[in-house]
């Protein structure tokens, strides 16, 4: 659906909106016909509304046009309002790779009222996606592999994905408890933070690693697609903890974390319990695909590996519950 609307400014100027509704994938083919749309249009501004999924694409169209993008997230369900980086997927929902962007978004506004009149499972999707962060950023600092413009990860960068990780243990309770109750609270604008801004700076200045690889993988799956982004995200950082043996008291902190916001830690949460072995083949053979940003991790990763984590996180998960 589509309508333009002419609004008055300070009784002079005309400023020209034109909405296009988002069709659901930030694909190759979606972002082709938005930019088509604005290149009609005569598009000075690109303004992206909603989830991740519909500003990585506003992110990108703003690109192929050459025009400045303002971001408006209705959710903090990822980490994608602050990147220069949109995720391509196929049109089935299929991962297929990162489109790396010149430039951050020129605004990004965040209204934590409306965050918090969101259903609830979004900011705990977001937890999801943030919950990551400190451990590929950890990963990439050790193995001393690149962030994802390219260079080298700073303090800084280290330093707030580390923030994250703190925020998302302090607050990620209360926060869900408030969020539920449509109440904005310090700990809710904390999360909200957490999910959006340390995430985003943690991730791209830091760099990724195991978890938005395994992710990745499991896209690849069509029973997984009713589930969110960070959802996926949670499952693969409990795997990444498997597959790079970090110290028991830290899985288990991060298990119980899972558990008290309502992540996925075991794959029937994010629709695999009947999961083949050759599923999760399929899996690990995306997640280790070359360029994917498991390579950053150090001493190599192969599938094999990556299916005996999974196994490994589901098989804990599962003993809890």
């Amino acid at each position: 659906m589509r309508s333009t609307v002419d609004k008055a400014l300070a009784g002079q100027d005309k400023l020209t909106l034109t909405y296009e509704t988002f069709t659901g994938e930030c694909s190759d083919e979606e972002i082709e016909r938005l930019a088509g749309v604005g290149r009609q249009a005569k598009a000075d501004v690109v303004i992206g509304v909603g989830g991740g999924k519909p500003l990585d694409t506003a992110k990108a169209v703003a690109h192929a046009l050459k025009r400045p993008v303002v971001i408006v997230p209705t959710l903090a369900s990822t980490d994608a309002p602050c990147s220069a980086l949109s995720v391509i997927y196929t049109p089935e929902g299929a991962f297929k790779r990162y489109l790396l962007l010149p430039r951050n978004p020129d605004v990004v506004l965040v209204d934590s009222e409306v965050i918090a009149n969101a259903p609830v499972r979004f900011l705990v999707s977001g937890m999801g996606d943030a919950l990551s962060t400190w451990f590929e950023a950890q990963d990439c600092q050790e193995s001393g592999a690149a962030n994802m413009t390219g260079r080298s990860g700073t303090m800084t960068a280290f330093a707030l994905a580390r923030l994250c990780f703190d925020t998302l243990m302090a607050d990620g309770v209360a926060a869900k408890r408030d969020c539920g109750k449509k109440t904005v609270t310090p700990a809710l604008e904390r999360v909200i933070e957490a999910n959006t801004l340390l995430s985003g700076l943690g991730f791209e200045s830091g760099g990724l690693s195991g978890a938005h690889a395994i992710h990745n993988g499991f896209t690849v799956l069509p029973e997984t697609h009713s589930c969110w982004h960070g959802e996926k995200v949670a499952l693969g950082t409990l795997s990444l903890l498997m597959l790079t043996k970090r110290p028991a008291e830290l899985v288990s902190q991060v298990y119980d974390f899972c558990m008290a916001v309502g992540l996925p830690v075991c794959l029937a949460d994010i629709g695999l319990a009947k999961a083949t072995d050759e599923q999760l083949q399929a899996v690990a053979r995306l997640a280790c695909a070359p360029g994917e940003t498991i390579h950053n991790i150090a001493g190599g990763v192969t599938p094999e590996r990556v299916v005996a984590a999974i196994k490994a996180a589901d098989a804990e998960g599962r003993r809890r519950k």
